[in-house]
C-alpha cells in the first residue's frame, strides 16, 4: 500500500495569491470546518458499530484522513487570507453546531442505511474538490483538491465495501433510494450554513446566523464550480450506493434532470446579493 500523503507533501511554497479567488475562498474556509469536525462522526459511527472492529477500523481511518484534509485547507485559507483565524472560527463553529455523540443507534434506520448514507456523502466530497480542483487557477488549492477529491474517491469504496462485507440483511432497493435520496436532501442542513457563518463573518457577532441565507451563500460558492461531468459523476457514485447501475439509462436520465436543475439553481443564486 503506497504511503498517505501529508501537509508536507504539499507544495506550500508554490503559493500564489494573485489566483485566489475570493468565492472559493469563502467555500474552502468553510470546507475546511466540516472536514476538521470528522472526529465527532468518528465516534457517532464507532458508536453504532461498537461490536464490529473491523468497521471501526475503517472509520478511524476515515476519520484521521479527514482531520488532514481539514488542517491542509485550513492552512491554505490562512495563506491566502492573513487575517482568519482558523482556530478561532472552528471554535465559533463547534460552539453553534454538534451532532449527537451518546447516539448507539444510527438515524438512518439500520447499520446498513448508515453506510449507504456515508457512500453518499463521500460521493458528493469527491465529486467537490474534484470541481474545485478544476475550479481553481491557485497552484497549491489544485494540488490539496486533487489529493482530498482521491481520498473521498477512495472513502466510497471504503464504506462501499463495509456495506456488502457487513453480513447483516441488506436493505432492498427501494430502502436504498429513500437513505440516498435523504442523505442528499440534507446538503443544507445546518451544518455547512453555520460552517460557512464561522468562516465568513465577524467574530464580534455583529452579522445575524440565519440558517436559510447562509446555506444558500455556501450552495452558491459551491454550485458554482461544478461542471457537467461532476454532476454526472456524483449521480452515478450515488446511483451505484443505492443498488442501482451507476451508467444504465435511468442514471443517464436522472444526470441529465440533475444537471438542468444545477444550471438553474446557479442561475437562481447568481440573481441574490448575499
Amino acid at each position: 500500500m503506497s504511503r498517505h500523503w501529508t501537509l508536507d507533501d504539499i507544495r506550500w511554497q508554490d503559493f500564489d495569491a494573485a489566483k485566489v479567488d475570493p468565492d472559493i475562498l469563502r467555500a474552502v474556509k468553510a470546507a475546511a470546518m466540516v472536514e476538521f469536525n470528522a472526529p465527532d462522526y468518528v465516534t457517532y459511527l464507532c458508536n453504532v458499530f461498537a461490536d464490529r472492529p473491523d468497521v471501526k477500523e475503517a472509520v478511524q481511518q476515515w476519520g484521521g484522513e479527514e482531520v488532514q484534509h481539514g488542517q491542509a485547507l485550513a492552512r491554505w485559507a490562512e495563506l491566502a487570507d492573513p487575517e482568519f483565524d482558523f482556530d478561532q472560527a472552528f471554535a465559533r463553529f463547534q460552539a453553534d453546531y454538534r451532532i449527537d455523540t451518546n447516539a448507539i443507534e444510527s438515524v438512518r434506520g439500520s447499520r446498513s442505511g448508515e453506510l449507504i448514507a456515508r457512500c453518499v456523502v463521500e460521493s458528493g466530497t469527491s465529486s467537490y474538490y474534484t470541481a474545485i480542483k478544476d475550479a481553481t487557477d491557485e497552484p497549491v488549492l489544485k494540488q490539496i483538491a486533487s489529493n482530498i477529491a482521491a481520498d473521498e474517491f477512495r472513502h466510497y469504496k471504503l464504506f462501499f465495501d463495509q456495506f456488502n462485507d457487513l453480513g447483516e440483511i441488506q436493505p432492498s432497493i427501494l430502502d436504498r433510494i429513500r437513505v440516498a435520496i435523504g442523505r442528499v436532501s440534507e446538503a443544507d442542513d445546518d451544518e455547512l450554513a453555520r460552517a460557512y457563518y464561522s468562516a465568513n463573518t465577524p467574530v464580534d457577532g455583529s452579522v445575524t446566523y440565519e440558517r436559510s441565507a447562509f446555506s444558500k451563500a455556501y450552495e452558491k460558492r459551491a454550485l458554482g464550480l461544478y461542471r457537467r461531468q461532476h454532476v454526472e459523476r456524483l449521480v452515478s457514485m450515488v446511483g451505484k450506493a443505492a443498488g442501482l447501475k451507476p451508467h444504465g439509462a435511468l442514471m443517464r436520465a436522472v444526470a441529465s434532470l440533475a444537471w438542468s436543475y444545477w444550471r438553474f439553481r446557479n442561475w437562481q443564486l447568481a440573481r441574490t446579493a448575499i
